[in-house]
């Protein structure tokens, strides 16, 4: 067995697909309406599809999970970020771990947290 894909829910597939386009270049691989899936396995569902299999509410900002991202030009990435999505919730600011990696953390459109780092 393998993990195949990782699944997302979404209120806006064309909102989602451009954001996860503009800021991590994950483009299109197949596009079956209530369903996108985007290179690197990311899965894009509406919502509505989501709940009526759930038969539940869909909680946004759950921090249950999140999508990891890593980034060697951090800085590069959190000044497109900022310029593209100057609305963004953050969970941290760029910050620098005693370390040395530097993270952030936000959530994308829909609250669905993502955090990005600089390799180790």
């Amino acid at each position: 067995m393998k993990l195949k894909n990782i699944l997302i829910a979404v209120k806006d597939i064309e909102k989602s697909k451009q954001f996860y386009h503009d800021l991590f270049g994950l483009d299109t691989v197949l596009d079956n309406g209530g369903n996108v899936i985007l290179t690197e396995g990311l899965v894009l569902q509406d919502e509505k599809i989501w709940k009526g299999f759930l038969e539940k509410e869909i909680i946004p900002e759950s921090n249950s999970c999140e999508l990891y991202f890593e980034e060697s030009d951090i800085e590069t990435f959190v000044q497109k970020l900022e310029r593209l999505y100057p609305a963004i919730r953050y969970v941290n600011r760029l910050m620098t771990h005693s370390w040395g990696q530097k993270v952030i953390r936000f959530y994308d459109l829909d609250g669905n947290l993502i955090e990005v780092r600089t390799p180790m």
